[in-house]
Parts: C-alpha cells; structure tokens; sequence
C-alpha cells in the first residue's frame, strides 16, 4: 500500500526515529496533563486545587525539558538533511517537530513552571469569582497570568521573527497571521450589521415559535444529549460526557471527556454544549492513529478543531433537517406532547436571533462579534495598550457598539470565559476562523455526498462523518491550515460560504 495512504515508509535515518521515539515520550506527557487538567474541571475536590498545580507545574517543566533538550536540535538538523530519504508524513512530522522545538527553545523553563503555577491558581480563583460576580478577586491572578505570558510572547517572537500576538496565536494556529484576521474580520464587520437587522425584523414578523414549559431536569437533559451523541457516532468505549462550569472537550484520542454545563431553564444551552463538544471529541478521536503521539498526527490547530464543533453544532444540529430527527427524540425524553415538540417548532427556537452578553450562548448571528471584540482585546491587552483593572468598561463598552448589548455584571462580561484566567491567549480568533471553514467544509460536503440533508432527518450521519474522516480529520497536520481547507473544499478559505449559510438560512 503506498505511503501517502499508510503514512509507513521502510527508509529510517538515524536520526529520525531517535526524535520519534523522544516525542513519542513527551506525547504521553502531555496526554498525562490533559487528564490532570480535566480532573480538575470536571470532578476534582476544591482541596485538590493545591496538589493539582503542583502535580501540573512539575510535569509540565518535564515535558519543556524534553522539548527543548540541547540535542534536539542536533537531532533535528540530522534529519531534516536526510529528509529526501523520508516520505511525506515523516517530513511534514520534522516540521512540526520543528515548530514545536522552536516554540519551547524560546522560553527558560523556570517561566514556563512559574506560568503554570499562576494559570492553575488563577484558574481555581475564577471557578469562585465567575459565580460571585466579583472581577476584583480574579484580577490579582488575571494580572500575573498576562504579565508571565507578555514576557513568554516577547521570547517567542524573537525565536519566530514575528510579532508577540503572532507568537502566541501559533501555538493555537499554527503559521496564523494577525493581516489575515484581520482581512477576514473586517469582511465579516462589513456584511454582519445589516445581516443582524434583517433577520431581527424578519423574525419579529412571524409568530413566535411555541416554546416547551420547563424546568428540565438535569437527568432528563442529560438522557437527551446522551441520546444525540450515541446516534451522531459518540464512542462511549473512548469518552465520556460529565459536567464543569465551562464546556469543553479535553483527554486524548482514545479516552475523550467531554463536559457541558446545564440551566434547569433551559435544556438546550447544555445539549447544545455537549453536540459542539462532541464535534470536537470526533476529530480527535478521527485523527491517525498511526500518528498517536507524534506532532504530525495531532490536530491542525484550534481553527480546524473549532471547525468540526462548529460544523456538527450550527451547520448540522441547527439545521431543519436535524430537528426532523431530534424532535422526536426530546419530545419522548422531556415527555412532552405540545406543538413545542413539533420540529419546525425545535427549529425555529435553536435558530432564533436574540442578542446577549453571553458567547457560549450567543446565536451564529452575533457569535461573530463576540469572537472580534476579545481577539481586539487581547490584542491590547498583549501590546500594552490595556490595563486589565480597565478591561470591564472596554469589554462593556465594546460589546454595546458591536452588538447594542451591555453586560449587566462581570460575570455576564468579563468573568464569563476561562481562557484569559488559564493563560490561553491567542485563542479566540479561532473560533470565528473554525465558524468560516466550517460553512465551507459543509458546503463542499453537501455538495459530494447526494441527499445529504434527507440523511440527516434520518439520523443518518455515516457519510457526512467519512468525509469529514477522509478530508480533514485523518490528515492531521500533514497540511497547514491553507492547504487542508483548499484540498477539500476547492477554494482558499474566504467569508463567501459563511455569508452565504447566514443568508440562505435567516433571510432565505
């Protein structure tokens, strides 16, 4: 079988299996603190907190001195000049070995163990200060979170040649670039407002959808995203859905957690958490496995990651076609018998406009001004430019000019993300740019795999999810984002299809 489908080549030099074997190490490190980390959000005691950064800090210090050993770049110089005897997963695997090693070589590890104190104790003191409404106990550790990850974006940019904000976005995108954002962003500004307005007033003059009578418990909720994950293609022999105050997908390949969190009033801010997840657990759990723990059979970056949540979440579970097939479904498990059950019923309500403080909630509508407004922050914030004691008012304030809505607390501002107080800065845009590939993918999909939609009414999701397996999730990181989103959809990645779903959906 040749090598661009098996990813095995015969021909080894000395050197490249040496760097295999040493970043096969360092992989299952890293998965070690992946499992720490959801722990921690998931189920771990309050008491544990302490420990538990301990226990991080050390293995992350570890796998920094593994990364950046001095004879890595030895090793590596070796074997990017014998690459001509390699085959093309073995050198895009040198690239990123590449990467990564320049990424940590940049960086003196006793600041990367000082980083992770302060994120895991910053972390702990925002799970306390989000539900208490109370930014002043988060600031102390906001403040030495983004002062440890100022000086380490400054050592990278050195390294890499490019700006402090460009340093961190690569450790999420990687070869992500601050003009290409920006292009796209302002793209996404120039269509967005009018968009929002129309489909306001195109919704204020229909009836409202009829809306099921709550509370929904818990359990029932639970049942019901359950039931969805299973029928999607969830491997519950390799995952697990719990709970944590901010949703997210964490573990690795073979043992995926998920987390959502629930509102007795409203079951679908936790079903539609755990479907975006489960989109996420699918990538990775789709990745090559023959690539386990090597950087060229991890996940592209966090905009290709965002694309497969966002794909399964609003290209597919917000579609008509899907609330053919789940409203059946949450009709029997919440026990209703109303027209609120009815599926054009469940349609309209998962595809209602409404603007609010909250971007985990936020309608595919306005969820892109969300994501500017904290890529602009953070911007500021990493060059200086803003203080974090005078963050709520420019959150507050920003929120108002893009979408016309005030935060009523810092809990509903400032405090309602954790990645700033986890130190994960650089991450944001990722979303927005995941939300344009994914309308693309999903376009390019619709149009390969005949009667997509009526598939999906069914409850059949096979062939969307072995063409998504095909074309993005066992390339890993072969290509860069570029050239995986070109290869699969025929086009560089653009605002065209994103705009045209919006259109097509809430003016259509």
């Amino acid at each position: 079988m040749p090598e661009a489908m098996t990813g095995v080549m015969p021909v080894m030099t000395s050197a490249y299996p040496e760097l295999e074997e040493r970043f096969r190490r360092l992989g299952a490190i890293e998965e070690a603190i992946a499992m720490l980390h959801w722990d921690a959000a998931a189920v771990m005691p309050p008491g544990g907190a302490a420990s538990r950064a301990e226990q991080l800090a050390t293995l992350r210090v570890i796998a920094h001195q593994l990364l950046s050993a001095p004879e890595i770049a030895d090793l590596l110089a070796a074997a990017e000049g014998e690459a001509n005897s390699l085959g093309a997963w073995q050198r895009a695997n040198i690239r990123e070995m590449r990467r990564r090693w320049r990424h940590a070589a940049a960086v003196p590890g006793d600041l990367i163990e000082a980083l992770s104190r302060a994120r895991s104790e910053s972390e702990t003191v925002w799970r306390q200060a989000r539900p208490a409404d109370d930014f002043a106990a988060a600031l102390p550790g906001f403040e030495r979170v983004l002062g440890l990850t100022r000086e380490i974006a400054t050592a990278k940019a050195e390294e890499l040649g490019t700006t402090p904000y460009e340093a961190l976005l690569d450790q999420y995108e990687p070869g992500g670039k601050v003009a290409l954002i920006d292009r796209l962003f302002d793209e996404i500004a120039c269509f967005l407002p009018e968009l929002l307005d129309a489909a306001l007033a195109r919704q204020a003059a229909s009836p409202a959808a009829a809306a099921p009578r709550g509370p929904f418990p818990i359990a029932a909720q639970r049942r019901a995203a359950l039931a969805l994950m299973e029928a999607i293609g969830f491997d519950f022999a390799h995952g697990r859905l719990d709970e944590s105050a901010h949703p997210f997908c964490g573990g690795t390949p073979d043992d995926v957690r998920l987390t959502t969190r629930y509102d007795e009033a409203d079951f679908s801010t936790a079903l539609m958490g755990a479907l975006h997840e489960t989109g996420h657990a699918l990538y990775k759990r789709g990745l090559p496995a023959e690539w386990r723990r090597q950087p060229v059979g991890a996940a592209r970056g966090m905009a290709v990651h965002e694309s497969q949540s966002l794909l399964l979440e609003m290209q597919v579970c917000r579609s008509r076609a899907f609330a053919g097939f789940a409203a059946p479904v949450l009709g029997a498990i919440f026990g209703g018998a109303s027209e609120a059950w009815d599926a054009e019923a469940v349609y309209r309500r998962q595809i209602a406009v409404q603007p609010g403080p909250i971007r985990v909630d936020a309608d595919e509508v306005t969820y892109p001004a969300h994501v500017i407004l904290r890529y602009r922050l953070e911007r500021a914030m990493i060059a200086g430019d803003l203080a974090p004691c005078d963050l709520p008012g420019a959150f507050n304030d920003g929120l108002k000019e893009l979408i016309g809505i005030r935060p009523g607390s810092d809990r509903e501002g400032v405090l309602q993300d954790i990645h700033w107080y986890d130190g994960n800065w650089g991450y944001f845009p990722t979303y927005t740019l995941g939300a344009l590939i994914a309308a693309q993918l999903f376009a390019a999909a619709r149009a390969a795999i005949p009667g997509l939609a009526e598939r999906i009414e069914r409850g059949e999701f096979a062939a969307l999810f072995e063409w998504l397996r095909h074309n993005v999730h066992a390339k890993g990181s072969l290509l860069s984002t570029a050239e995986l989103v070109e290869a699969a959809t025929g086009a560089a990645l653009g605002t065209a299809a994103f705009e045209r779903h919006l259109r097509e959906r809430y003016l259509g």
